[in-house]
């Protein structure tokens, strides 16, 4: 059975009253809104309907998830309609683009232009013949008229009412034209478009997110400047094409659309609508407007500036079902403990319950998402997981083959093919709980798949040092040594875990012979500072220090897992070059021990 604007209050006109009667009584009108906030009892047809003027940004996608997941939860039926009447806007692949950013978000439709259905066609420029049927209807019956208002003359009545802090609306002219004479001028060829009588009072509604709704009146403000306002909106331009108002009803009224959720911004033109469908003697369906996505500087996002465009978004690298969750939390409120919501995690716990008023977005919400998801898929292995690993590993391909990339003649080549796939699926294992995009991730991680160079740094006197002042207490390439020389010969996690907690014993050791010596003496036979005492590090703190030695020396200084799994990813003949190399570059260099300047250190909390 087709649901009815109002279910069980019956017709507009009495719905109407019982809001009047519920807005005056504080817990009828609780109950209300808590039954506006459940689910229809039967199916639901809901619509998303954008016009191909620009792309899809995260505004629109949060609009047609709220209409499906609407459909969705009630066993009903989600349409997709392309209202493509305004040919000066209309941008050449922007419908394309929307049904592919649609589809790669997740969303499928029942009915729509590409999928066909019962009552199509559902393309508005398809549809001509049946709008100019409507308008005359409307003529007919005295709810429309024609205006022959030039555009010169509207545009001076808009400047004048502009001056007036008016709005721009109609004065009705041409309201008193007979309809005789109104024919006749229209079978001449005089240039036309239609409007729409609107009554003095336009009709209240029940918002299912507002609960009554009622327009101002802006006659009395203008009748004291000597002005009268008529909104009578142009329902058919001259062209023959209609407006957003006409084909807007009366396609939801062929397409039997039993509820509508749009933006807030719609809240002004839903009593012209609504007076169309009582001109037409319909039943209009319900209504839930919800408030707008804004940008940090409280902005509307728009598709004609191109705000997060959705495919910007999937070249990012950002993931369907994250972007999804993100935008479903902006304007619903839900019961879950968690965030995290699949898309049939929504489609069960739907309900009407949106908030009021604008949302600023957050965009760390969306990376917090991201990080959940890849976690998710890290976690759980299969499809979603081999994706994310195919979609890291064709983005570093790109990369490398980029005419900028270079990293130097002296390192080979980086990683190819299925060894460098493989080795993205490794460090996806252990880092998906830090992953945001394919681009971060090669960022932070481009050392485990080509010879980043060794980041060297100097002091003012241009000689190097480690990034442990701990540990050049002695000469750090005997450091290097005695690792290479102990490192495990079965190369695995557990292993290397035992052999970094042997070279942290070795580091302790070292810096209390070192004390007790007096300090270290250098190949010159002298202490490098008379002043500084050496650190003497307990377990702790030797421990911190050698995980930093060895991510400066393996990792590059990059972030990542611990250093055991960097070193068994990488593999015992990378981790021994990178060493090698350390051992060498220091070898050169004649480092003092401990350098600090003049200052003493005391015993190392670091």
């Amino acid at each position: 059975m087709r649901l009815r604007i109002f279910g069980a209050f019956g017709n507009y006109h009495h719905a109407a009253r019982l809001s009047r009667a519920f807005s005056s009584n504080s817990r009828l009108g609780k109950v209300d809104r808590r039954i506006h906030q459940q689910l229809p009892s039967s199916p639901a047809r809901t619509r998303f309907a954008p016009s191909p003027t620009g792309y899809l940004h995260l505004g629109s996608l949060r609009t047609a998830l709220f209409n499906y997941l609407l459909a969705k939860a009630t066993g009903g039926q989600f349409l997709l309609r392309i209202e493509d009447t305004d040919k000066k806007r209309t941008v050449a692949d922007a419908e394309e683009r929307l049904y592919s950013d649609l589809r790669w978000a997740g969303l499928e439709w029942d009915e729509g232009p590409d999928v066909g259905g019962p009552l199509g066609p559902y393309k508005q420029s398809e549809r001509t013949e049946l709008y100019q049927e409507h308008a005359k209807k409307l003529l007919k019956s005295g709810h429309a008229y024609r205006c022959f208002c030039s555009p010169e003359k509207l545009k001076e009545l808009a400047r004048r009412r502009a001056s007036l802090g008016l709005p721009s609306d109609y004065d009705r002219t041409c309201d008193g034209i007979p309809r005789d004479q109104s024919e006749e001028r229209a079978s001449a060829g005089d240039p036309f478009v239609i409007r729409l009588r609107v009554p003095s009072e336009p009709p209240e509604y029940i918002d299912l997110v507002y609960g009554l709704v009622g327009k101002p009146n802006q006659n009395m403000k203008a009748q004291n400047m000597g002005e009268t306002l008529y909104e009578d909106p142009v329902l058919l331009k001259t062209d023959g094409l209609p407006t957003y108002h006409l084909a807007n009803v009366v396609d939801d009224r062929h397409m039997d659309i039993t509820h509508v959720i749009r933006a807030a911004e719609w809240m002004s033109s839903t009593p012209k609508h609504l007076t169309l469908y009582n001109a037409f003697g319909w039943t209009a369906p319900q209504f839930a407007h919800v408030g707008l996505l804004q940008d940090s500087g409280r902005q509307k996002f728009s598709k004609r500036k191109g705000d997060l465009d959705i495919r910007r978004l999937d070249e990012q690298g950002i993931f369907p079902e994250a972007l999804l969750n993100y935008v479903a939390l902006y304007g619903w409120s839900h019961s879950h403990k968690s965030d995290v919501l699949s898309l049939s995690d929504l489609i069960a716990s739907f309900d009407m319950k949106f908030t009021k008023g604008n949302t600023v977005v957050e965009p760390h919400k969306l990376v917090y998402l991201q990080k959940k998801y890849a976690t998710r898929y890290a976690t759980e292995g299969g499809p979603q997981f081999d994706a994310l690993v195919d979609g890291v590993f064709e983005a570093i391909e790109q990369e490398f083959r980029r005419p900028s990339w270079n990293p130097g003649s002296k390192y080979p080549s980086p990683l190819k093919g299925p060894e460098l796939r493989t080795r993205v699926a490794s460090v996806l294992k252990y880092t998906a709980k830090n992953y945001t995009t394919p681009q971060d991730f090669f960022d932070n991680y481009s050392y485990f798949f080509y010879e980043v160079p060794l980041p060297v740094f100097k002091d003012d006197s241009g000689k190097i040092y480690t990034v442990c002042r701990e540990i050049t207490a002695y000469t750090s390439h005997d450091l290097v040594s005695f690792f290479i020389q102990r490192v495990p010969q079965h190369w695995s996690e557990c292993a290397l875990k035992e052999a970094i907690l042997g070279l942290t014993e070795h580091i302790e050791k070292t810096t209390k012979n070192l004390r007790e010596q007096g300090g270290w003496i250098d190949e010159s036979g002298q202490h490098p500072n008379e002043d500084l005492e050496m650190p003497i590090l307990n377990h702790k703190d030797a421990y911190k220090a050698t995980q930093l030695y060895l991510r400066w020396a393996i990792a590059r200084g990059g972030s990542g897992p611990p250093m055991h799994t960097v070193m068994a990813i990488l593999g015992k003949d990378v981790v021994i070059q990178r060493l090698r190399e350390l051992r060498d570059l220091l070898s050169k260099e004649r480092i003092k021990a401990g350098k600090v300047g003049n200052a003493k250190v005391k015993n190392s909390e670091a």
